[in-house]
């Protein structure tokens, strides 16, 4: 059993907000009989209609897609800006699953499911994701310790150094983050004192870019998604 309105926006038709808009003005059929009621409850056999036509489920799709730099992670942009949107196929109504910076590049997972996107995103399911950082600047033993330990209001987080350079005060390094806060990494960095010069997300769990290269994408292989999946049930019982 779902929501009438999960129904509705998972066939693909409209958002929950608008499916609640249209089955308060009595546009909406559960087996025949009009529906006005929110939070109503259907079952897979159920026949639901809108404006009098069937409603299909919408099958599920999901991708991984390398976020160039110089776009944004929205469906739409009110500013005219180029989107992850440009790039993906326009014969299915998918969405990036949480967010990366107009500047940061990277994993991106593009998706039609809201319950895997709510799994992949959700804090309480602790699912890994890896990022190389530039910095501005250089992590001292302390930072270190604090970025593993745990500070203010981050989460312990795993950090392997690739390359120093004493002479322009720059550094290269891995972080593994298990939350997803806005912004985290950028303002993890500069609540230790530097500036993030490039980021860019290598991986997300155990999906990573392969061959892809910026702006292109492929389609996650079924065992692909069961992993995540399953990296996100086993983070919530951490």
């Amino acid at each position: 059993m779902e929501r009438l309105q999960k129904r509705m926006a998972q066939a693909g038709l409209c958002s929950r907000r608008t499916a609640e808009k249209w089955i308060l003005e009595g546009r909406v059929k559960v087996n025949g009989v009009v529906c006005t009621t929110l939070g109503t409850q259907v079952s897979g056999d159920d026949v639901v209609e809108v404006d009098g036509h069937p409603i299909e489920r919408e099958e599920y799709t999901y991708y991984v897609f390398y976020k160039p730099k110089g776009c944004i992670c929205s469906v739409h942009d009110e500013k005219n800006r180029k989107t992850v949107m440009d790039y993906m196929p326009k014969d299915r109504r998918i969405y990036p699953v949480g967010r990366l910076d107009y500047d940061t590049s990277g994993v991106l997972l593009m998706t039609n499911d809201g319950q895997f996107t709510n799994e992949m995103t959700h804090p309480r399911y602790h699912l890994p994701k890896k990022y190389i950082v530039n910095l501005q600047g250089i992590l001292d033993k302390e930072d270190i310790r604090k970025i593993r330990k745990g500070f203010s209001i981050y989460q312990p987080a795993k950090v392997h150094m690739l390359e120093t350079d004493i002479t322009r005060n720059r550094c290269r390094f891995e972080l593994t983050i298990f939350e997803g806060k806005n912004h985290e990494v950028k303002n993890m960095m500069e609540e230790l004192g530097h500036h993030v010069r490039r980021l860019h997300r290598a991986a997300f769990g155990e999906i990573e870019l392969g061959d892809l290269h910026p702006g292109e994408y492929r389609i996650l292989k079924p065992y692909e998604v069961k992993q995540l999946k399953l990296l996100a049930q086993q983070g919530e019982n951490l």
